[in-house]
């Protein structure tokens, strides 16, 4: 790789080859004079927050257009739905926009790239933004052509009056234009004339990667760059006593040994010098650790009993007429969970005249330059972050972590680019897992079968520890003069962190949701793709079949019957007529149906899923032999885009349900390989994954990342049940833990 380029904004529009776009709205969106500013609506999406134009977009003088969005690639295939959005409304060809993803000196502020906003909320703005740039590309025509502009059209980066004059973007641009705020409406493209958005558009970020080009942070290479490898102490706590390190600084390529604390760091000139100075330097290291871990065995009582939570009731409705008669209770387990990256976390930093940046897989650009800033005592503005691609993960696992060790080590090696790169038991050791929860559900139905009564608890720690504070950071928690870690809240609803979706998409006469957020923390957590989604949504739905059985109702119809949202029941009846479910069907032997659904957050995108799983009685393994899905996520830009996400979170969300939890001892962490920590291998893979997608042309764009991991893994849960005619409740649903269930 070659040397990056380092821009600014402010060089960018001193420059003369390229030209932002800054309008004055007051010709083309006037507004009627008399009305009070209060009654006008704030811009839509993100422009909430950035509302000016030329945070959005930028034409240069050859007539190329750039993106710009504060949103980080994570393999969601977004940067190719924001240019295909861009594109249409601009009415520009696909190919000749580029997009810039999240950088803290180029890209707008929008926070972390989480809870599958980036659709609604830089999506939109990116809408809104070059609508309303077209519009005013047509107002300056208009003006210079001396023609009404709805005389004029625009096509292929120009706007062409009637008789064939044509005048191109960048010539237009070029004119003494104003740095102006977006207004809150916008005359967006008709759905039907619809040219780019909508067509399932090849992404763009795949080609480097199955041809092995440079696609990765991972993948950097940077002029006289250096290696580091850090040597992370043994445990949660531990305190490192002694490190002779003279014998490595003599080991060949070693550059420098860096102690802070107890942060501890080797740098090398080759990757493998710095490898194996690491494990020389580890044996050298002396530490003292103490047990601070609980037991494993019974996360049911840690959870509920034995940790203190704070305890709110989030739903009270009551209807005395409706009386219960038949009623059952179930608990339902789910433990520390992996992110499982296939690429241990990465990072590059470079330390130059007091300015550091940092190439980081992180989701938060800007929170991880405050937290960086604070870290090495330094003004924000000096501290520069540019997201850069890492190899697996959604959610907040170590990436944010290896761009403070990279920091700090660049700090230590000024002018010399850093490249921090963990190890596999780095990773699965010390990464932030997705918390252990519980929930407990209780529910009656009536004399006709319907539920009269509801009552859900959950039991979670907070699902967000991101950083914005130093203390948020490894590296700052190490330090000799260490940061205190951020005390632990609970993520506000309607989103929510442990409780979300704890509220019910079902309509109920009765119903009691409580979340009990615990604040201690045994473990090292954070944000996991879903956060309590995951748990809730597999809890809910695996109680609607046992209620369905209770009341010998089909699943699909107990569901209909609950659900009010036409959105959802139409999607509910698409994956299931697609899936061939019918009433009263039967599996054949050994294997059986299940049936999930949920709208993720009660607010985003709807996903219903049918499944069929085959159940080796022998051995209790279970195999996803095939899985229909719905979706309903507003108005579609990429279907093909759209697809991979659904299928993904099936995969992932049966990795989850099937094999995956974090192990401990009461000094360590146990689960530190793909031994220790087994993940979905390709040789269970399910035999077919349709995606069934119902488009909403004009309506609002419903974030849909996460909306099938909870359904996924409701509806494997459902249809083991149905194979096995055992009901399982405590995640992972293992191949022992199946055994032992049709053996009991």
């Amino acid at each position: 790789m070659n040397a990056p380029v380092i821009l600014d904004r402010r060089q960018m529009l001193a420059g003369s080859g390229a030209l932002i776009v800054s309008f004055s709205l007051r010709g083309a969106f006037a507004e009627e004079q008399g009305a009070p500013a209060a009654a006008a609506p704030s811009p839509p999406g993100s422009l909430k927050t950035s509302p000016y134009l030329d945070a959005w977009l930028r034409i240069d003088a050859d007539g190329a257009i750039t993106v710009f969005t504060g949103k980080a690639e994570l393999g969601q295939g977004f940067k190719t739905a924001f240019q295909q959005i861009a594109a249409e409304e601009l009415d520009v060809p696909f190919a000749s926009l580029k997009v810039v993803t999240a950088d803290t000196r180029l890209t707008a502020n929008e926070g972390y790239t989480a809870g599958s906003h980036s659709m609604q909320d830089s999506g939109t703005a990116i809408q809104h933004a070059a609508a309303q740039a077209r519009a005013l590309l047509v107002a300056e025509a208009a003006k210079r052509l001396e023609l009404p502009a709805e005389n004029l059209r625009t096509e292929n980066g120009a706007v062409i009056a009637q008789d064939g004059r044509r005048l191109a973007y960048a010539d237009l641009v070029a004119a003494d234009m104003l740095h102006v705020q977006a207004q809150p409406t916008s005359k967006l493209k008709d759905p039907a004339t619809f040219k780019v958005m909508g067509q399932p558009v090849p992404r763009v970020d795949i080609p480097a990667k199955v041809t092995g080009g440079v696609a990765y942070v991972q993948d950097m290479r940077l002029p006289d760059m250096v290696h580091a490898r850090l040597v992370r102490p043994p445990s949660y706590g531990a305190e490192l006593t002694d490190c002779n390190s003279s014998a490595v600084e003599k080991m060949p390529g070693v550059v420098k040994v860096v102690r802070d604390g107890n942060f501890l760091a080797v740098l090398a000139r080759k990757e493998f010098q710095a490898v194996k100075a690491m494990r020389a330097l580890a044996a050298a290291a002396k530490w003292k650790e103490s047990a601070r871990l609980p037991k494993q065995d019974d996360l049911l009582a840690l959870l509920t009993t034995q940790l203190k939570s704070q305890d709110m009731t989030i739903l009270e409705r009551g209807n005395p007429s409706a009386a219960g008669r038949r009623t059952i209770e179930a608990t339902y387990t789910r433990p520390y969970q992996s992110h499982g990256s296939i690429g241990p976390s990465c990072a590059v930093a470079q330390f130059v005249d007091g300015t550091v940046t940092v190439w980081t897989h992180t989701q938060g650009v800007y929170p991880d330059r405050q937290a960086i800033a604070e870290m090495l005592r330094m003004p924000p503005a000096n501290v520069r972050c540019i997201h850069t691609e890492g190899s697996g993960c959604y959610g907040h696992n170590g990436a944010d972590d290896a761009a403070g060790d990279a920091a700090l080590l660049a700090k230590a090696m000024p002018g010399v680019p850093v490249k921090v790169q963990w190890m596999r038991e780095q990773e699965h050791g010390w990464e932030p897992f997705g918390p252990a929860m519980a929930t407990k559900l209780k529910a009656s139905l009536d004399s006709e079968g319907r539920i009269a009564d509801w009552n859900f608890e959950v039991w979670s720690n907070t699902h967000s520890m991101r950083p914005g504070s130093a203390g948020s950071l490894l590296a700052a928690q190490q330090m000799a003069e260490p940061f205190p870690v951020p005390a632990p809240k609970p993520l506000p609803l309607p989103e929510g962190g442990g409780d979300r979706n704890a509220i019910p998409i079902y309509t109920f006469p009765n119903a009691h949701v409580v979340h009990h957020f615990i604040p201690e923390m045994p473990l090292r957590i954070s944000a996991m793709r879903s956060l309590g989604a995951y748990h809730n949504v597999f809890s809910i739905e695996s109680f609607m079949d046992e209620l369905a059985d209770l009341a010998k109702a089909d699943p699909v119809e107990f569901r209909l019957k609950h659900l009010d949202d036409p959105r959802g029941r139409e999607v509910i009846e698409k994956a299931a007529q697609a899936f061939g479910w019918h009433k009263g069907q039967q599996a054949s032997q050994d294997r059986g149906y299940g049936f999930a659904f949920a709208r993720y957050k009660n607010l985003a995108a709807y996903c219903a899923i049918a499944s069929e799983i085959e159940v080796n009685r022998e051995t209790g393994r279970p195999r996803l032999v095939r899985a229909v899905a719905a979706v309903d996520s507003g108005q579609v830009v990429n279907p093909d885009g759209l697809t991979n996400q659904i299928e993904g979170a099936i995969i992932q969300s049966m990795s989850w349900t099937l094999y995956e939890s974090v192990s401990f001892d009461e000094v360590r962490i146990t689960s530190i390989d793909w031994q220790t920590y087994p993940i979905l291998r390709f040789d269970a893979v399910p035999d077919t994954i349709e995606v069934h997608i119902i488009n909403r042309p004009g309506k609002p764009f419903l974030g849909s990342g996460e909306t099938g991991q909870g359904p996924a893994a409701a509806s494997i849960a459902n249809a083991i049940a149905n194979a096995t005619g055992k009901r399982l409740r405590n995640l992972p649903l293992t191949r022992k833990r199946i055994k032992d269930a049709i053996d009991a």
